[in-house]
């Protein structure tokens, strides 16, 4: 009888620590799943990454393409304006500098007189600014000394 109830003892302790030990190995298991699941998901952001940061590059290199196409676009721009200006200088170089005067006072844009003043000979400017209206002259002037700073200043 002793016999019996201490081998029934010792199953009774040897049982739970069999279930404990069954459900650390199911735990293990299904920690093993969550890692090999986190692992996947950990490549798949990295691609996601990957593909962002190709799709960034890409941007980034249109974005300096367009900047080098809106330069040379300004460029040549400004290469039109400045040709404009030097026939338009050429031609009221030729006027009579009391007409050119007239029709230089009667502009509403003084920038463009300042421009055509510049592709000018200091001559010809100096004796169509004596027939300019003095309010004009005094816009011109001040207009062409800041051109010629941001020049200075490039």
């Amino acid at each position: 009888m002793k016999f019996l109830a201490g081998v029934l003892l010792l199953m009774m302790l040897t049982q739970p620590i069999s279930i404990s030990a069954f459900a650390q190995g199911t735990e293990n298991i299904e920690i093993e799943k969550e890692l090999k699941r986190l692992e996947e998901l950990r490549d798949k952001i990295n691609a996601l990454i990957n593909r962002k940061e190709d799709i960034l590059k890409k941007i980034e290199e249109e974005r300096k393409k367009l900047a080098d196409e809106k330069k040379a676009f300004e460029d040549e721009v400004k290469a039109v304006r400045n040709g404009r200006y030097k026939k338009l200088a050429t031609i009221f170089s030729k006027m009579d500098p009391e007409l050119a005067g007239q029709k230089i006072s009667a502009m509403d844009n003084m920038t463009e007189a300042a421009y055509i003043f510049l592709n000018m000979k200091e001559r010809y400017a100096g004796q169509i600014l004596n027939y300019v209206t003095p309010e004009k002259v005094k816009e011109v002037v001040s207009i062409m000394i800041e051109i010629k700073n941001n020049r200075e200043k490039k």
